[in-house]
C-alpha cells in the first residue's frame, strides 16, 4: 500500500526490512546496541560484522530508551542504520508512549541531520518488548507524519513482517490521513 502525504510517499511493505534500498534502516535495537533478536539480530547479520564494531567504537554506553544512534550499514544496500531502543511495555503506566514516539522523532531527525531522503522503519516494540500493535501503530504513524516537515525526507517505508501487523498499520494509515486532511 502507498499513499502520499504532501509531498512524502507513505509505503506499508510486508517482508524483510534488511532488503529495503532507502537511505536508512532503522533498527529497533537494545540499549546496549550489541545485537540482539528479532529485526535488531536480523539486522546485524545481514549487516556483518562491521554494525556491531562501530556501535561499540562510537557508542560503548550505548543509547537510552527513546534516543537514537547510527552507524554504517555494512552489507546491505542502506547507507546507514539508525539504532533506537524502543520501550518495553509494561502497561501503559511507565511513559511508554512518549518513548515510543521519541524513537520515531528520534530517527527522523537523525536521518535528516545525515541528508536521508527515504528511511525504513520497522515496528518498534512491538515484539519481545510487546508493546500492543494497534496503539504502537497509531503512534508510529502520527509522530513520523507530526515531524515530516521537519525533514527533507520524501519516502518513508514501514516495513512489518507479519500479514496482521500490515493490516492494523493499513487501517491507521487511512485514519491517519484522514486526520492530516481534517475530515
Amino acid at each position: 500500500m502507498e499513499k502520499k502525504i504532501g509531498s512524502v510517499i507513505i509505503r506499508l511493505v510486508r517482508g524483510d526490512i534488511t532488503k529495503e534500498e532507502t537511505d536508512v534502516i532503522v533498527n529497533a535495537a537494545n540499549t546496549s546496541l550489541r545485537g540482539g533478536g528479532g529485526v535488531d539480530g536480523a539486522i546485524h547479520r545481514a549487516g556483518g560484522s562491521e554494525i556491531l564494531h562501530e556501535c561499540i567504537k562510537k557508542y560503548p554506553e550505548g543509547c537510552k530508551t527513546g534516543e537514537a544512534r547510527i552507524t554504517t550499514a555494512g552489507r546491505m544496500a542502506a547507507k546507514y542504520v539508525i539504532h533506537t531502543p524502543g520501550p518495553i511495555w509494561r502497561g501503559g503506566q511507565q511513559d511508554e508512549e512518549r518513548l515510543l514516539a521519541s524513537c520515531y522523532r528520534h530517527s527522523l531527525l537523525l536521518a535528516e541531520k545525515y541528508g536521508a531522503r527515504t528511511i525504513a522503519f520497522p515496528s518498534i516494540s512491538t515484539g519481545v518488548y510487546r508493546f500492543p500493535i494497534e496503539r504502537a501503530s497509531k503512534i508510529a504513524l502520527s509522530t513520523v507524519v507530526e515531524n515530516l516537515p521537519l525533514t527533507s525526507i520524501i519516502e518513508v517505508h514501514y516495513v512489518l513482517f507479519s500479514i496482521s501487523d500490515y493490516q492494523i498499520y493499513e487501517k491507521n494509515l487511512q485514519s491517519t490521513i484522514k486526520e492530516e486532511k481534517g475530515d
